[in-house]
């Protein structure tokens, strides 16, 4: 079985020289958690700069869904570039983005059909959500959740609720956004968010002024968060009662992450507008932004991308779509199982593991603190593990949807090892 390797201290001397080069030329405002200069990468696993190798299961941030450099993937980007990389599908027709809509429209059905509109990240779809919600409803107000991420750009950043560090300093953001509970977060049931947002009906906002509610089924940086049973099917009745659109927020969650093209699809619950991006393209820079076709009849010029729908992006996201028809939404269902398994058996052997919870490749573990929630990611790392932190407290595991049986078990096996390790170390003097 295949295994972490390392040719080098971690950073290597090539990475040491990269990183000093690049924290003097690059913005401060990224958060670099790991000392890791990616060079190469194949399937689930990454090649930094001096040979050293790591088991990824990041992703790229639950982006490269068929994997690294997938082969299938590869040449359909190739063949694309040799024809035709870009002439903008704000101003012009061509093939790829027309392919792509007409797949997106089928896998993400709405009722009276639907629309797309192409973007460049999550953070545009959101952005083209909140104006295709103000424009086709004449409303202005918007409502999210605590601990949802939606974006960084200012109207995005408007309705993410998740880290105080990502608003701080950006004020005045968008006006007449509001904030309720996510269920399950903090002891929160369904009743009770639902109460809150009767509330905020009562006594602050007419729904006859709310536009759209804006939700993540699963949340992503919050914590991988599952919606509970009867959530969302409530929050469609409520939006029905009240003319609201119900916005879908799939960023991470969609492209077969969870087993199924979208997340909501689990519930059976169909919104009126589905964001997806991340994963769509296999690591390529696209979104799209799905809705009733009834919702989407703004007029020329209203909205617009340069980049949006790129014809190369546009036909790596046509071979992934490929690649989940052919098998790996059914992978990723499956090796969903497997991982749950294993966390569950990692609670069983080791305490500091907890509260783990996971739809398909979409999973988490929550450890006894932040402190020992960040230490962990850092000795993993240094057994040759990538991993991420969601929420307060927990670890996500969002690999590659192409990860196989023995990558799963060696991932628990080196978070195992990292926490046992942990254990032995010797107490920092107060």
């Amino acid at each position: 079985m295949r295994r972490p390797i390392f040719q080098t201290e971690i950073p290597g001397p090539n990475a040491i020289r990269i990183i000093a080069e690049q924290e003097r030329q690059l913005s401060p405002s990224c958060t670099r958690d790991f000392p890791l200069v990616a060079a190469s990468g194949e399937g689930c696993w990454i090649t930094d700069v001096d040979g050293n190798q790591f088991l990824d299961f990041s992703a790229g941030i639950a982006v490269c869904t068929t994997g690294h450099s997938h082969p299938h993937v590869v040449q359909a980007i190739i063949d694309q570039s040799r024809q035709l990389i870009h002439m903008s599908g704000t101003d012009f027709y061509y093939e790829p983005q027309g392919n792509l809509a007409k797949k997106l429209c089928e896998y993400v059905p709405m009722r009276g059909g639907s629309r797309v509109f192409f973007t460049n990240s999550g953070t545009e779809t959101i952005e083209g959500a909140i104006k295709l919600a103000r424009y086709s409803t004449g409303r202005p107000h918007l409502i999210a959740f605590d601990g949802a991420f939606h974006g960084r750009s200012l109207g995005a950043l408007s309705l993410t609720n998740s880290k105080v560090v990502q608003r701080r300093g950006f004020g005045p953001l968008l006006p007449e956004v509001s904030h309720i509970p996510y269920p399950g977060r903090d002891g929160i049931t369904v009743d009770d968010t639902f109460r809150e947002l009767e509330k905020l009906f009562k006594r602050r906002i007419d729904p006859k002024q709310v536009a759209g509610i804006f939700v993540e089924p699963i949340q992503g940086e919050g914590g991988y968060l599952i919606s509970p049973p009867g959530f969302l099917s409530r929050l469609r009745q409520v939006c029905d009662q009240h003319g609201i659109l119900l916005v879908a927020d799939e960023v991470q969650s969609g492209m077969g992450r969870t087993g199924k093209f979208t997340a909501i699809q689990h519930w059976n619950v169909e919104p009126d507008i589905v964001c997806l991006a991340k994963g769509i393209a296999s690591g390529l820079p696209l979104g799209a932004l799905v809705a009733r076709q009834e919702l989407m009849q703004w007029p020329p010029g209203s909205h617009g991308s340069t980049f949006g729908g790129n014809p190369v992006a546009c036909a790596a996201a046509l071979a992934t779509i490929e690649l989940l028809e052919n098998g790996l939404l059914d992978h990723a269902a499956r090796m969903g199982r497997v991982v749950l398994d294993a966390l569950h058996e990692a609670m069983r052997s080791n305490s500091a593991f907890s509260g783990a919870r996971g739809i398909g490749l979409m999973a988490a573990v929550d450890l006894p603190d932040l402190p020992a929630r960040n230490q962990l990611l850092q000795d993993c790392f240094r057994k040759g593990l990538i991993l991420l932190g969601a929420g307060e407290r927990s670890i996500r595991i969002c690999p590659p949807l192409v990860v196989n049986e023995d990558e799963i078990h060696l991932a628990v096996e080196i978070m195992l090892e990292a926490v046992n390790s942990a254990g032995k170390k010797p107490a920092q003097a107060a």
